[in-house]
């Protein structure tokens, strides 16, 4: 399928982009010109893999994805977890051989987006180049928490951080509120995303249940207390860098 412009393909892009900076009226047009090409997957469906050398950078428009590493016994370390908004091969702009694969979480529909308009934009741009280079920063924070989380943090304040972090992310792009928020991730995913046992993990939800911190049902977080789930797994969210944040 040609690549053609799709009206509002990309407003996902541009509500992410200003949840961490200021876009421009000109900035934001140019994002919004942006020929793409629609794909919609089923959950856990490679989008991309270890090794791929890609022409496009994907762009989530609606659904969930992560970022994973399979080790040669198959054992899966999943390395982030995406929703719509987010670039997560971004970096197949510059680094041409993927060193991960990308995959679905749930159903998605997503945006392809030709590396070689990516690079005319940002030339015709700089200021969505340092943008895009801010989101990139911004990433490797979250890199580094979650290293922190795995090499530091018990079972319950990993499981915490990442529901604190992910509320904050959905909420930013207008998918959640109120402190409730889509949350397709298994029990499985949550094992191999934090270093954990699928048990472990089922144990530590009961836990945080049972201290009214959380409700988790049919794929929807509830957060019961904010405050306290945000102080029992040492939460700063200073390192999302977010124009907003829930009070």
């Amino acid at each position: 399928m040609p690549s053609a412009p799709i009206p509002h393909a990309t407003t996902m892009l541009v509500r992410k982009l200003e949840s961490i900076a200021t876009l421009s009226d000109e900035e934001r047009q140019a994002i919004e010109r942006l020929p793409v090409r629609i794909n919609r997957l089923d959950g856990r469906h490679d989008i991309v893999r270890d090794g791929d050398k890609p022409s496009h950078c994907c762009l989530i428009l609606d659904g969930w994805a992560c970022r994973y590493k399979l080790l040669s016994q198959g054992k899966r370390q999943i390395l982030s977890f995406h929703i719509a908004g987010d670039i997560p091969d971004l970096q197949s702009l510059h680094i041409h051989t993927m060193d991960h694969s990308l995959a679905t979480v749930t159903k998605a529909t997503l945006a392809f987006i030709p590396h070689e308009n990516l690079r005319e934009l940002t030339a015709q741009h700089p200021g969505i180049a340092a943008l895009l280079w801010r989101n990139t920063l911004i990433d490797a924070g979250i890199f580094r928490e979650w290293m922190i989380g795995i090499g530091r943090r018990s079972a319950f304040e990993r499981i915490g951080h990442l529901f604190c972090e992910m509320y904050l992310k959905l909420q930013a792009v207008g998918l959640a509120g109120d402190y409730r928020c889509p949350m397709p991730i298994t029990q499985t995913d949550f094992a191999d995303a934090l270093g954990l046992t699928s048990v472990h993990v089922n144990r530590v939800l009961k836990d945080m249940r049972g201290q009214t911190l959380i409700t988790l049902r049919s794929h929807t977080l509830v957060i019961e207390a904010w405050d306290e789930l945000m102080r029992v797994s040492e939460f700063d969210p200073t390192y999302l860098h977010l124009e907003q944040q829930a009070a």
